[in-house]
């Protein structure tokens, strides 16, 4: 059974972009907050996700590697993403690129067949998708980079619930800038 991994970049007060999905307060990565994502980007065989940051991401990482300024890091970080296999979750995309499959129908459905199957480590990712995830079930650990800002308002990261889920801290660290890079596990009790 594939392990279900949903990461993000959030602030302080608990949201992945401020009103209006202004992600400008999480500003350019540091080279550490950036090695992080693409270690756990790297580990990962499967990407799952919704229109909104497939929009985003699709934007930008296909020729990342090919800006004049990308660091390293970005270049890998490019690489990574095209030749990992994606999977997004939308019902108004008609196509998509890149080493990706679109579905329209059941996001649930379909992430819990992913689940069942032999193979390594998928990332959820986007708030409508990773949220679904959550209110399902189906999230096995949780990656999270807090970013010491408050921004009152907007997307919140972490959805409404039926019932509590128990996690446990297995990684802690803090990235220059006071990014508090954070992973739990979910226990199953």
């Amino acid at each position: 059974m594939r392990k279900l991994i949903c990461g993000m970049n959030l602030t302080l007060d608990g949201y992945i972009a401020a009103v209006g999905d202004d992600i400008g307060w999480s500003g350019p990565p540091n080279d550490e907050l950036f090695q992080w994502w693409l270690d756990h980007e790297q580990a990962s065989e499967l990407s799952l996700y919704g229109r909104k940051l497939w929009e985003t991401m699709s934007s930008y990482w296909p020729t990342g590697d090919q800006r004049p300024d990308a660091t390293p890091a970005q270049i890998a970080f490019a690489r990574n993403w095209r030749d990992t296999p994606k999977v997004v979750f939308s019902s108004t995309l008609d196509t998509v690129d890149w080493n990706t499959r679109l579905v329209t129908g059941d996001a649930i459905a379909e992430i819990t067949r992913l689940k069942a199957e032999d193979g390594g480590p998928m990332t959820v990712g986007g708030a409508t998708l990773a949220g679904a995830a959550m209110r399902a079930g189906l999230i096995d650990e949780y990656v999270i980079a807090t970013h010491p800002v408050l921004v009152g308002g907007g997307t919140p990261f972490f959805t409404a619930l039926d019932s509590w889920v128990n996690l446990d801290l297995v990684e802690t660290r803090t990235s220059p800038g006071g990014v508090i890079l954070t992973r739990y596990r979910t226990t199953r009790r």
